[in-house]
């Protein structure tokens, strides 16, 4: 029998969409996924990644040195994304030294990388090797899970609340059409998902992880006249190294939960 026209066509499961969309996993779908549907998920799929990244770090841990395991970690986790998230945060960073705003979007559309966007990215990456580092096995596998799901709900958030910019198309596109009730959903998975993973940091965790996200946007509403998906991947990576700067912290006089 053939398909019926007037029905619309189905998409494939969120988290796949989300998975394919974050990662360069290659996942195959049998019709084009329905990207905007699948952002409520992309805090689920940080989740993934961090537990990939976490069990990479805690496992190294056990036969080579804590610095020497969390750099491979990290390293891992910028291969699975493809540093899709590390790449807005350079562009995002270069921009900032545009004179206008419209100067500024200009540099934020271009693919290439200047000092600034340069060295906002090994910063990133600096911060999170020595968290890393400093952590034990359990700890660093529990603050990868909170890092990579609690950056990406800050994400979720802000696509839900701030202006996007309009000459942004994919942001733009996803902003438009995220509602207030799946954009909570998918917040409230990353705080249930953090809390899982590190128990009561995560209260600590996610205010910081706030006020990091809205720091961020607020300087690129002001700077940009609103919020684009490299404005999204910046605040992802800045909330990813709060996480990990607190966790490093905490873990210094408390185990996680279920160490």
């Amino acid at each position: 029998m053939g398909s019926d026209p007037s029905r619309p066509p189905r998409r494939p499961f969120g988290l796949l969409a989300a998975m394919q969309f974050l990662t360069r996993i290659p996942i195959r779908m049998s019709s084009a996924p329905d990207l905007p549907g699948s952002v409520p998920w992309f805090p689920v799929a940080g989740a993934l990644i961090g537990a990939i990244v976490g069990g990479t770090a805690a496992g190294l841990m056990e036969v080579v040195p804590p610095s020497v395991a969390a750099a491979v970690a990290v390293v891992v986790g910028v291969m699975i994304t493809g540093a899709f998230h590390e790449d807005g945060l350079a562009d995002a960073a270069d921009a900032m030294g545009g004179s206008t705003p419209e100067r500024r979007r200009e540099i934020l559309k271009d693919s290439r990388h200047g000092s600034y966007g340069v060295a906002a990215m090994c910063s990133t990456i600096v911060v999170r090797v020595i968290c890393v580092a400093s952590l034990g096995p359990a700890a660093a596998f529990a603050g990868l899970v909170a890092a990579h799901t609690l950056g990406r709900g800050a994400s979720v958030a802000v696509m839900a609340i701030a202006p996007d910019d309009p000459t942004d198309g994919l942001s733009g596109q996803y902003t438009r059409t995220l509602s207030r009730p799946r954009a909570t959903l998918g917040v409230t998975a990353s705080i249930l998902l953090g809390a899982v993973a590190v128990g009561w940091w995560v209260v600590p965790l996610t205010a910081a992880v706030a006020l990091g996200a809205l720091l961020v946007s607020s300087i690129a509403r002001r700077a940009f006249g609103g919020v684009s998906g490299d404005i999204l991947g910046a605040i992802e990576q800045v909330g990813e190294c709060v996480v990990l700067v607190i966790v490093s912290g905490l873990a210094i006089h408390h185990a996680p939960w279920w160490a």
